[in-house]
């Protein structure tokens, strides 16, 4: 019996897949984040004015 718990608790085959799974989750989650920040109108606004700005900056 103590035999079988210590294969049990030492046995990590399945755990890189499982870190693979929380990875994928996670970057799809922060994916989506950025889709949603990028695709608002405050955002866009920043960008547009900083683009603006440099183009101003350069080109007077």
């Amino acid at each position: 019996m103590r035999f079988m718990l210590a294969r049990l608790v030492k046995d990590e085959r399945g755990l890189s897949t499982a870190e693979y799974a929380v990875g994928t989750v996670a970057v799809a989650g922060l994916g989506g984040i950025l889709i949603k920040l990028l695709t608002s109108e405050a955002v866009k606004e920043l960008i547009f004015s900083v683009i603006s700005r440099a183009f101003q900056a350069i080109f007077g």
